[in-house]
């Protein structure tokens, strides 16, 4: 069972964005795919938009619009795009494959994929990758097969499971995910050629089946404290890729059984209240993979899956009006905060006790979706909102878990096995800095310096690209200027020279170039300075704040309309203007791209 300080605290209220998310879109349409029920598919045309509307005109697509591309988004939004094509829904056809290839090649390391172009390459973008190459831009030719298998052999750990990577492997870090994505993107290349499993497959069922815990269910590795409908899903799946299956199979599907929830619908793990998007979508996936029947469950997940549909298409993780996450709520109350509410008021301490309802078990950050999966960005929103005001003890959690996800190259990623980059590396040191060193260090200073470094572009300037072979630009140079200064390396001449560079005339910092400034451009430039006592322009912010702010809401650019409420963009706008009035206030160090 859960423990009471890692459990859903009923009377908490987070804040809901109310928009779709895409992980949850794509959960929702594939187990709508499995289960053949088109009836499910509440504003059909509206999804395929949505799920369309997140391609870059370089063929890849991101997690938000105006992100950049990465191979996760790429991978769920074709896929999801696939399946609806599938049921014949209007707009669901395909367009730029020829792009999306190209930009596809551009993640290709030499011997495995990326998630983003010049990034190091890990078992997630892999998996993703493979599967896009082969099944919507069908370009075998991407891919070095014998070189991709080389590199997949490497993830085994001498334990039998496989790691997020082969430096992972050596340390000894096998995941049921891991061996998934690793399996399976095994798999999705033998159906261009005939390539045996380049694993001691014995080892690896072995360790695969060690994972199921005596009441049926599965844990992603021996540390994880509860077994979980994710862990499960993964593990039987690669256990049948593998052509087998647990040892165990009817006690788990005896336990997947025992998930279901008021609604027939399924939960996470014992104890757990919500039947969300992920858990249905891991117990069909499951019983699918242990050949047991789904054809009770179908009209009950269906109509969650129809409870779960956004107004403008797409899903999310429960009811839209109830569907809180770390950043829309931390940046509400940070927003209130910056307005001048009470921080002992009720609005406030509400707002926090929801944000530790994501401290759960398994992983020991601050998830972004509860039950989903601890992220740093996320972790460092809400410990720069107060989440662990009154609970400081959940910290004791947290300095572990950001230990452990300090990769080999020194960086963090977004989450656990991710490649390393910038905006991931500057959240954990930020995290570092909230948390002190009560419960021992959570960084490797020598070895994050040395991944930022290998972020730095050629030449005499100090530029820095968001990964090893990134474009240089404003904010990750600002980025890896903040985490050095953190580290005690600091910089201020680099740090002016960038201002200088992207200082736009007219008013705010643009990241690229000095032409078009951004919002969070802007508020990485004031905070950067800050760190390193550089005076700040009060009224060339002030022009800019003045152009973002519209009578729509908060627009991330002057040339982009507010489109509604976008309560990130109104929380960094907030904060920026009270800088503005006050010379005094403080910036949190938030970060998201």
């Amino acid at each position: 069972m859960v423990s009471a300080d890692l459990s859903i605290d009923s009377s908490a209220t987070g804040t809901s964005s109310g928009q779709p998310d895409l992980w949850c879109t794509y959960a929702a349409v594939r187990t709508l795919a499995w289960l053949g029920r088109p009836d499910g598919f509440v504003h059909a045309e509206r999804t395929a938009r949505y799920l369309s509307s997140r391609r870059n005109g370089d063929g890849g697509y991101a997690w938000s619009r105006g992100m950049a591309s990465d191979a996760w988004a790429t991978y769920y939004c074709t896929q999801g795009l696939a399946d609806l094509r599938r049921f014949g829904v209007d707009g669901a056809a395909p367009s730029g494959v020829e792009r999306t290839t190209r930009w596809l090649r551009t993640t290709w390391s030499g011997d495995a994929f990326a998630m983003l172009p010049g990034q190091a390459p890990d078992v997630w973008a892999t998996f993703f990758s493979t599967r896009t190459a082969v099944e919507t831009c069908a370009d075998g030719d991407a891919i070095d097969g014998e070189r991709l298998l080389k590199w997949l052999s490497g993830l085994q750990t001498a334990d039998g499971g496989l790691a997020w990577s082969p430096e992972h492997a050596v340390r000894g870090e096998a995941d049921a995910r891991a061996c998934f994505y690793g399996v399976l993107a095994w798999r999705a290349l033998t159906r261009t050629a005939g390539h045996p499993a380049p694993w001691d497959t014995d080892r690896l069922v072995g360790w695969l089946r060690a994972q199921q815990t005596p009441g049926g269910g599965f844990r992603f590795s021996p540390d994880a404290e509860v077994p979980c409908m994710w862990a499960t899903y993964r593990a039987t799946v690669a256990l049948d890729a593998l052509g087998t299956g647990p040892a165990d199979p009817g006690a788990c599907v005896a336990w997947i059984e025992r998930m279901r929830g008021g609604t027939g619908a399924f939960v996470r793990w014992e104890g757990y209240p919500v039947e969300d998007v992920w858990a249905s979508f891991c117990a069909i996936g499951s019983l699918r993979a242990l050949r047991a029947p789904t054809g009770a469950h179908a009209d009950p997940v269906v109509a969650r899956m129809r409870q779960l549909a956004c107004a403008d298409g797409g899903y999310t993780y429960r009811e839209p009006a109830l569907a809180a996450d770390a950043l829309s709520t931390s940046a509400t109350l940070l927003s209130d905060l910056a307005r001048g509410a009470d921080p002992a008021g009720p609005g406030v301490e509400t707002r926090r006790r929801w944000l530790r309802t994501c401290l759960l078990p398994n992983e020991g950050g601050v998830m972004y979706m509860p039950a989903r999966g601890s992220e740093v960005r996320c972790t460092l929103w809400a410990l720069e909102a107060g989440a662990l005001h009154g609970a400081e003890h959940l910290a004791e959690r947290i300095v572990p878990w950001l230990r452990g996800l300090q990769n080999p190259d020194g960086g963090f990623g977004y989450w656990e096995g991710r490649g390393s980059d910038v905006v991931s590396t500057v959240a954990a040191a930020e995290i570092g800095r909230l948390l002190g060193d009560r419960h021992g260090s959570p960084l490797e200073p020598a070895a994050l310096l040395r991944f930022l470094e290998s972020c730095r572009a050629p030449g005499a300037r100090w530029r820095a690209g968001n990964v090893p072979a990134g474009e240089p630009a404003l904010r990750p140079t600002l980025q890896a200027l903040r985490a050095r200064h953190l580290l005690g390396d600091a910089d201020p001449v680099a740090v002016a020279a960038a201002l200088e560079r992207h200082r736009v005339p007219g008013g705010g910092y643009a990241n690229t170039g000095n032409r078009v400034p951004d919002l969070l451009s802007t508020y990485e430039a004031v905070l950067t300075a800050s760190r390193h006592g550089i005076g700040v322009d009060r009224e060339h912010v002030r022009r800019f704040c003045d152009r973002v702010t519209q009578e729509g809401g908060t627009a991330w650019t002057p040339l982009a309309p507010a489109d509604g409420r976008d309560l990130l963009a109104e929380c960094v706008g907030d904060l920026l203007r009270r800088r503005v009035a006050d010379d005094h206030a403080a910036l949190p160090a938030l970060t998201i791209s």
